[in-house]
């Protein structure tokens, strides 16, 4: 038998059974034994152990994150999912391997998700580098799963495909359609509130869920699910068929036949992440009444490709950018409703003056094409036009003042009107310790109109930004009506939270920012027409408060902890790790 070919060698296929024709597939980053004809040998060897045959393997290798965990509901149909995919692949001639990575659910997750989301993007970019893959699927579907896959894969820069799971069906409550987690949050309000009791909130419980899948409103996974369909980074339609459904399934099998396409294609996630796709992602975001952890999300994924988000000029073109989707909590209506009035389709067409039509999708095609090709548009009240948007500006707005010098976010979409110009009394929280100790007491110096400042919950102070910037309203004030107060904080809120609440502000409180310095008794202005965030404090008092309690950044003694805080960034930068920003610096986006 003639020894081995060389795996760098591109000759064709001879005799031996470590010859393969392609560059890619199995002699993909081979494993170091000295002898790069041995270690493909040896690679074969072992999954022929599998039952593989050299035709099987000499095909376009597809890899399949498989993200099923019995912690996370969301991704409860993986099964099928998977299933669906493989078939694709095989249809198109690929050879589909599915491998595991971590799989994060917001729920199940402490401190929070947030704080694991870098490390499933390690894991993701990682097992991409090392496994030999031609292309992959990234399936994922709970809020920080897909953004951890598209950082991951961003930086292993190989041909890749998002295939979101899909939201969960509505539930019933006493004639009243619900579903997670709008109406989670407000029936829990109803309940701290003492108007209903606590057989009925039960009822509500047992209703909320009515399927696996992501949240039925438009929630962080819904809004990721919707940019990553803008970005081009899935097939058309892929955004909003629920997660139980034969379209789901449909849209499985049709990604992974995309996914074998764009591996012969050699088409490198870089040349589908471009400034352009950026933008157009950003107007989506807007224009949907997004959650507002899609501003970090997508800091994070373009600083992976050399981008930086400007935040200035996003709220510049949240200026000119309605929202036009009806859907809770901005709006009324429920992901399946999105859904059955066309989905992205519908959406994007009407956004089609405002978006980059020659930006490039997995597909091969524009998103411009992907337009022209989508089903004819039809009556429905889902998706409103231009001309008559249920909300006139992007539904997140940009606050700049000497409280957040490095900018704060705000839900204006699904604010109280009456409190966008307000200013108040602030009652501090320390943390969150201190807001669960206080908020419900009695004796709380609170009253209404006040404005509920929490401190030391962003990035590094929790750590991990927990989705606790919606924080409760103090009992107290619940009592004699009051249903929304302006709440401030360095952490985030879930996007299916509504309020007056002023998220992100940058620095935050536990490296010193400004934040960390408000006392009970300071007055604060928030204009949101003027995009301003003002403590009403001189600069000499500021500078008194400072030098009395400096600012001692938290540290950990060991593990990933402690690589947590030493390496994160702050929200404007999208709470990733600073040693995995791309290389090379590319512009920022939007263009201002």
């Amino acid at each position: 038998m003639k020894p081995p070919k060389p795996a760098t060698d591109p000759s064709p296929r001879d005799d031996s059974p470590a010859a393969p024709t392609r560059e890619g597939g199995m002699r993909r980053g081979l494993t170091s034994y000295g002898d790069a004809g041995f270690s493909l040998f040896l690679r074969k060897a072992f999954i022929k152990g599998a039952g593989y045959t050299d035709d099987a393997l000499d095909r376009p290798v597809i890899g399949i994150t498989d993200t099923g965990s019995g912690y996370n509901p969301c991704h409860g149909n993986m099964p099928q999912l998977i299933e669906a995919v493989q078939r694709g692949i095989l249809l198109a001639g690929g050879l589909p391997v599915k491998f595991p990575t971590i799989s994060v659910h917001e729920s199940f997750a402490h401190p929070t998700s947030m704080y694991l989301r870098n490390l499933m993007s390690i894991d993701t970019e990682e097992m991409l580098r090392a496994q030999p893959m031609d292309a992959v699927v990234l399936i994922g579907g709970c809020d920080k799963t897909v953004p951890a896959q598209l950082m991951g894969a961003a930086s292993a820069g190989l041909p890749a495909i998002s295939l979101v799971t899909g939201s969960m069906l509505t539930g019933s409550h006493r004639g009243q359609t619900v579903g997670a987690c709008t109406d989670c949050r407000k029936f829990w309000g109803r309940y701290r509130a003492e108007e209903i009791d606590a057989a009925e909130i039960a009822e509500v419980n047992d209703q909320l869920v009515a399927s696996v899948g992501t949240c039925s409103v438009m929630g962080t996974a819904s809004t990721m699910a919707c940019i990553v369909e803008a970005l081009g980074m899935s097939v058309p339609g892929a955004a909003s068929p629920p997660a139980v459904t034969a379209e789901r399934m449909r849209i499985a099998e049709l990604t992974g036949t995309e996914a074998v396409r764009l591996a012969r294609s050699g088409a490198g996630i870089d040349q589908i992440l471009t400034e352009k796709a950026f933008e157009n992602a950003i107007r989506v975001l807007l224009a949907i009444g997004g959650s507002t952890n899609g501003i970090v999300h997508l800091a994070a994924i373009a600083g992976r490709v050399g981008f930086q988000l400007d935040l200035d000029a996003l709220d510049r073109m949240g200026r000119e950018t309605p929202v036009l989707l009806d859907l809770k909590p901005s709006g009324q209506h429920y992901m399946e409703d999105f859904h059955a009035a066309g989905g992205m389709s519908t959406l994007l067409r009407e956004l089609k003056p405002l978006l980059h039509l020659d930006a490039l999708t997995v597909t091969g095609r524009t998103l411009g094409e992907e337009i022209d090709r989508a089903r004819p548009a039809f009556a429905q009240s889902t998706v409103r036009t231009l001309a008559n948007p249920i909300y006139p500006e992007g539904g997140i707005a940009v606050l700049r003042g000497n409280l957040a010098p490095g900018g704060a976010i705000i839900k204006q979409s699904a604010a109280d009107p009456s409190l966008m110009e307000h200013e108040g009394r602030a009652v501090v929280f320390r943390d969150a310790a201190d807001l669960a100790e206080r908020v419900d007491r009695d004796d709380l110096d609170v009253e209404p109109g006040d404005i509920l400042v929490l401190q030391n919950i962003g990035p590094k102070g929790t750590p991990g930004m927990p989705e606790a910037g919606a924080f409760p309203i103090p009992r107290k004030l619940l009592r004699q009506g009051v249903k929304d107060a302006v709440r401030i904080s360095d952490g985030r809120m879930s996007g299916t939270a509504f309020g007056t609440v002023v998220l992100h502000a940058t620095p935050e409180a536990a490296v010193g920012g400004p934040l960390a310095y408000v006392r009970t008794g300071d007055r604060i202005r928030l204009s949101v027409s003027a995009r301003s965030l003002q403590w009403l404090v001189d600069d000499a008092e500021l500078a008194r408060r400072m030098a009395e309690a400096p600012a001692i950044e938290p540290t950990a003694e060991r593990g990933y902890r402690q690589l947590f805080l030493k390496s994160v960034t702050q929200a404007d930068q999208g709470v990733d790790f600073d040693f995995l920003k791309a290389a090379q610096a590319r512009g920022k986006v939007p263009r201002a």
